[in-house]
């Protein structure tokens, strides 16, 4: 019963690729997730870059991309994995206290958002301080929030929240933002057109204050050293991301964390195969992590295949 072709770890946008792929190979697949399919897609209120829509909701999408996998016959599980056998012949994946096998298994666990490591972040979480400006943005309407960090992520969390809040800060430790140039230019848009947005550019923060929720922000400018206390209510941040590899140490091989794979997703442990943004590359976008999917997915059901016969 708990018998598979292809065990995919993580529903995100690579993972339900892989299912897809998968499955129309003739693999009876199964998909364990530990929260909801989508991963940070699905928290994300607007995609621009998306081939075929100039503008698309990524719930939206996401919910899609899983109506598409489950009527293809790929088997959902919400549950966290707590233990992986990938060496020999049948793989075997224990979930929620349930063991799970298969010849094949692919990984694409996605990354979690990286912290800053300063004083009073843990402290605040949920009470002010917040990874992903979509879930808690309505929580700051007409306060003033900081966002911290210079590529997509963040600066697509200042046009989420712009419109909701009284004022947004950006605070960055460099001069220029890592963002693609049309998320530059709409934030700039944005910025002139309401005014409600200021930069702190050069700019690292020290760490955060409040009584029993965030009231203040500490920064200092890299360039000058001159340290400044912002009065804010909630810190978005938005600095990056770590892939969620924990259990694989020593199982496959990483590089940085990231699981170095093949052109064909392949590990180097046979009949594992990986996807998406816990996979070592040059690029993280949905895009690629679709291509990483559809690859791995095919590649695993030819794999269970011929093994077994």
């Amino acid at each position: 019963m708990n018998e598979f072709d292809v065990i995919i770890i993580g529903g995100g946008p690579a993972g339900m690729t892989a299912g897809i792929y998968a499955s129309r190979a003739g693999a009876k697949v199964l998909m364990l997730e530990k929260a909801g399919v989508g991963g940070q897609v699905a928290l994300t209120s607007s995609i621009a870059n998306y081939p075929g829509f100039k503008h698309i909701d990524g719930f939206e999408l996401s919910q899609s991309m899983w109506e598409q996998a489950t009527e293809l016959g790929v088997t959902t599980v919400f549950s966290q994995v707590d233990k992986l056998e990938l060496d020999g012949e049948t793989k075997k994946v224990v979930a929620g206290g349930v063991t799970y096998s298969a010849p094949a298994v692919i990984l694409s666990m996605g990354a979690c958002s990286r912290g800053l490591g300063v004083t009073g972040e843990k402290e605040f979480i949920g009470r002010g301080v917040s990874y992903c400006a979509v879930c808690d943005g309505a929580f700051y309407r007409g306060k003033t929030v900081a966002v911290v960090g210079g590529g997509n992520t963040a600066l697509g969390d200042v046009l989420y929240l712009a419109p909701l809040v009284n004022k947004v800060i950006l605070v960055h430790r460099r001069e220029g933002f890592r963002a693609e140039q049309s998320v530059i230019d709409g934030v700039e848009k944005m910025k002139e057109s309401q005014g409600n947005i200021e930069y702190k550019l050069d700019s690292v923060v020290d760490g955060i204050e409040g009584n029993g929720k965030v009231e203040k922000l500490n920064i200092h400018n890299v360039n000058t050293n001159e340290t400044e206390t912002l009065d804010v209510d909630g810190v978005f941040i938005a600095v990056g991301r770590s892939p969620n590899t924990e259990l694989l140490d020593g199982i496959v091989e990483l590089d940085g964390g990231n699981i170095v794979a093949n052109d064909r997703m392949e590990t180097n442990v046979a009949g594992v195969f990986a996807a998406g943004d816990v996979v070592k590359k040059s690029l993280r976008q949905i895009a690629t992590a679709i291509s990483d999917g559809a690859i791995a997915g095919t590649n695993a059901a030819l794999y269970a295949k011929k093994l077994k016969g």
